[in-house]
């Protein structure tokens, strides 16, 4: 399977690949961040509601819809994403979209345990620390005949952006947004200190990803 370690790409790009693979219907793992901010909208969501659009032009900020459900949520290259694409019929998908996260999520959080994070798993799609603090974002989609399944470290994370992007009533329910997340949002950076190298992190989740996926093939993206 085609493993892609790109660390920093454009925003379009760290959005563009795994829908492109998808569509394609090319098997891939990627492990990527964006170089520049940017807003992503789940698939269901409808913008004007869910964001300030006004505030996201003002700071330069994309906002893009992508093939994948969840929420609306600030990305940059403070978190470290990883990519699966598979086939529907690939002998490695579980029939359940719940099997498909446990499977696939229990190498990240055992990735997170290798650098010193005491992280689990827990149903459906979350990956959290000891107290319960979530530490990974994640979510699945089909994709035409494919399964996709994306997902990010979150090395560290700007909550005041991420309040201040989102549509609210007003002020006071914004700053009870940013409170909130700040208590069941953490990072790698306040769990350990540190945030380690890129590199290291997609090399020790690729390394627990073979035993589910087999071995990797380390590619460059297409001149094309």
């Amino acid at each position: 399977m085609d493993y892609y370690f790109l660390d920093l790409v454009s925003w379009q790009l760290s959005q563009g690949l795994y829908h492109a693979a998808a569509h394609l219907g090319r098997e891939a793992l990627f492990i990527l961040r964006p170089a520049t901010p940017y807003v992503c909208l789940g698939f269901h969501q409808e913008v004007r509601q869910e964001i300030d659009l006004e505030f996201a032009a003002q700071h330069n900020l994309p906002v893009f819809r992508r093939e994948v459900g969840g929420g609306a949520v600030y990305l940059d290259g403070g978190q470290l994403f990883y990519q699966i694409i598979l086939r529907r019929d690939h002998p490695a998908v579980p029939a359940s979209k719940t099997d498909l996260y446990r499977k696939f999520l229990e190498p990240v959080a055992e990735t997170y345990r290798a650098f010193g994070i005491d992280a689990h798993y827990r149903p459906i799609n979350d990956i959290v620390t000891a107290d319960g603090r979530k530490i990974s974002g994640n979510g699945a989609a089909e994709i035409e005949d494919m399964i996709v399944l994306v997902g990010n470290f979150i090395l560290d994370f700007n909550f005041e952006m991420m309040s201040k992007v989102l549509r609210v009533p007003d002020e006071k329910f914004r700053d009870k947004v940013y409170k909130t997340m700040r208590e069941s949002l953490t990072t790698m950076r306040r769990e350990s200190g540190r945030v380690p190298a890129t590199a290291d992190l997609a090399a020790a989740l690729a390394q627990r990803l073979e035993s589910p996926l087999g071995p990797f093939t380390a590619r460059e993206l297409d001149p094309n």
